[in-house]
C-alpha cells in the first residue's frame, strides 16, 4: 500500500501534460496493436502478454518495496527480455503481415476506386460463370473484423482478385476447390479456408454445409459470403446471418459495390427461402 501511494506522490510531482501526452500515446499503441490483430489468434495472446506484464510488475513492486528483494527484481529484468523473445516468435505471422501492408504500395491510401470496381467485376464474371456451369463455390468478403484466425489454417494465396483464378481455384478436382476463398479489398488472402457451421436450429433443415458455412461466417463477424449452389446453379449471399437466394447478376453488383467500394451494406429485405437440399462437405466450396 506505502508503495503505492508513493507511486501517486511521485506522479504528482510530474507535469500533467507530459503525463496525458505519453498515456494517451500508449493507449494508442496498445489500441492499434489490439485492433491490427483483431479476429486472429495473436489477439488473445498479446492480451495475456499484457495481463502477465501489469500483474508481474504490481505485484514485484509490492514485494520489493516490502522486503526489498533486490536479486527478484534483478531477475525480472531477464524475464521481460525472455517475453520479448517470445513475443516477436509467437507473434511472426502477425508482424509479417504489418510489414507486408507498409511495404505494400498505397498501403496508406487503400486500394483506389477504380481497382475496387475492377475487383467487383472479376467477382461477378467468376461467380456467373461458376453458377452457369453450377460448379459450388463459397466466397467470403472481408470487412473490418479480420478473418485471420481462419486463413491461418488455409492455403494463403495473396493474390489480385481474378476471375480466373477463382474460377481455376473452384475447378472440381483442383488441390483448393474445396471449403472457401477468404477476398479483403482487391486481393484474394487465401483459399480451402475452413468455415464455422451455423447451427441446423439457425440455419434450417433446407440449407446445406455451403449456406449453412456462409450464414456461420457472417453470424460472427460483418464478413460476407457469396455461395453458389453446385445442384441448382442458385447465386446467393449471407450477410448478418441472414441468407438471400437466387440473386441476380443486377443484385449481386449492387450489393457488391456497395460492400466492396462504398463500404456501406446495403439493407436488403430477406427472400423468401425455397426448401432447396445442398450437399457437400462442412464448410465447403
Amino acid at each position: 500500500m506505502n508503495a503505492i501511494l508513493e507511486y501517486f506522490n511521485r506522479l504528482a510531482t510530474y507535469n500533467p501534460l507530459i503525463v496525458f501526452i505519453e498515456l494517451l500515446l500508449i493507449g494508442l499503441v496498445v489500441y492499434w496493436a489490439v485492433n491490427f490483430l483483431e479476429g486472429t489468434r495473436g489477439e488473445r495472446l498479446f492480451r495475456g502478454i499484457i495481463i502477465l506484464l501489469l500483474a508481474g510488475s504490481m505485484i514485484l513492486k509490492l514485494v520489493i518495496a516490502r522486503f526489498d528483494f533486490a536479486r527478484l527484481q534483478y531477475l525480472y529484468g531477464f524475464f521481460l527480455i525472455l517475453v520479448l523473445i517470445i513475443a516477436v516468435a509467437a507473434f511472426q505471422p502477425e508482424i509479417r503481415r504489418m510489414l507486408i501492408r507498409i511495404g505494400q504500395a498505397g498501403s496508406f491510401g487503400g486500394s483506389s476506386h477504380h481497382q475496387l470496381a475492377q475487383t467487383v467485376e472479376e467477382i461477378i464474371s467468376a461467380v456467373s460463370a461458376l453458377a452457369e456451369k453450377k460448379i459450388g463455390a463459397i466466397i467470403v468478403i472481408e470487412r473490418k473484423v479480420a478473418l485471420g484466425e481462419f486463413t491461418e489454417m488455409g492455403v494463403k494465396i495473396d493474390s489480385k482478385v481474378k476471375a480466373a483464378l477463382l474460377k481455376t481455384i473452384f475447378y472440381p478436382g483442383t488441390a483448393l476447390h474445396d471449403l472457401a476463398v477468404v477476398i479483403h479489398g482487391d486481393r484474394i488472402v487465401a483459399a480451402r479456408v475452413q468455415l464455422p457451421l451455423a447451427e441446423l436450429g439457425v440455419a434450417g433443415g433446407a440449407f446445406g454445409s455451403r449456406h449453412r458455412a456462409a450464414m456461420g461466417i457472417t453470424t460472427g463477424s460483418d464478413a460476407v459470403a457469396i455461395v453458389v449452389s453446385e445442384e441448382t446453379g442458385t447465386i446467393s449471399i449471407a450477410e448478418d446471418s441472414r441468407l438471400d437466394k437466387q440473386i441476380t447478376e443486377e443484385e449481386l453488383r449492387k450489393r457488391l459495390t456497395s460492400i466492396i467500394i462504398d463500404a456501406e451494406p446495403m439493407q436488403t429485405k430477406p427472400q423468401k427461402e425455397k426448401s432447396t437440399a445442398e450437399s457437400g462437405p462442412a464448410g465447403g466450396a
